[in-house]
């Protein structure tokens, strides 16, 4: 079985190889493609005429960076979707407990928070299903979406998703990539959601002391335009995928 396994591996792999340039691709235009993926389901936006958006938030959970944006979800009462990174929960345990007794919805952001792009079929397993232990130990029991680290992928890790029937996640609205202080983030983030975008957002970490900042006035600006915010797996409810 595993000898057919890698044989087909193997196919796949080569006509990839044979594709991408019949195709006008560039590997690199592949990796780092929010929209575009080889093998399954791929979203970085919702099709829907609902002004409801997702706040996504990648990487942690570490001491303080948490607790913090915790506190503020909680008292504009929204629920967001966290991408943590497995070395980190297993690191922090109570926090990815926290996050799930609050009522967020957990995603997978890997183990090791390697950019899975030349890596093989292994190691993308073991990276998937080691952080997927962790999250179901945190008592989050909904569905668990995959955002690939940095968002780069290019086979091996759709093609497991694929198999497994997993969606990846992406975004649509970045504001950190725009601005670097908190009024500018805010801004940044409510001028431009449409109907079904998906927000991301890194807050965990103590470089990252202007997002959360920025996170309750940008909250508050978003529900003035008469938003509102859900998880990714809510919004994936509301309608078709958008690439």
């Amino acid at each position: 079985m595993r000898r057919v396994r890698v044989r087909r591996w193997v196919v796949v792999v080569a006509a990839v190889v044979v594709a991408l340039p019949l195709a006008g691709l560039g590997v690199l235009e592949v990796v780092n493609a929010r929209g575009f993926q080889f093998f399954g389901g791929l979203t970085r936006a919702v099709a829907t005429d609902e002004r409801v958006v997702a706040l996504t938030f990648d990487d942690g959970p570490v001491p303080g960076g948490a607790e913090e944006l915790l506190a503020v979800l909680a008292e504009k009462d929204v629920k967001a979707t966290f991408y943590l990174v497995g070395r980190d929960l297993e690191a922090h345990p109570e926090l990815g407990r926290a996050i799930a007794s609050a009522g967020h919805e957990i995603g997978n952001h890997s183990y090791s928070h390697q950019r899975m792009v030349f890596v093989t079929p292994g190691f993308v397993a073991d990276e998937v299903e080691r952080t997927d232990r962790l999250i179901r130990d945190t008592g989050y029991a909904g569905a668990i979406t995959f955002r690939p680290p940095n968002g780069k992928k290019l086979l091996a890790l759709p093609h497991y998703l694929s198999e497994h029937g997993r969606t990846t996640v992406m975004w649509d609205v970045e504001p950190e990539a725009e601005a670097d202080d908190a009024e500018a983030l805010a801004r940044h983030a409510a001028e431009h959601v449409a109907p079904g975008s998906i927000v991301l957002l890194h807050g965990m970490y103590e470089s990252r002391a202007a997002t959360r900042e920025a996170l309750g006035p940008l909250i508050d600006r978003v529900h003035a335009r008469g938003y509102r915010f859900a998880t990714v797996s809510d919004l994936l409810r509301l309608g078709p995928a958008r690439g």
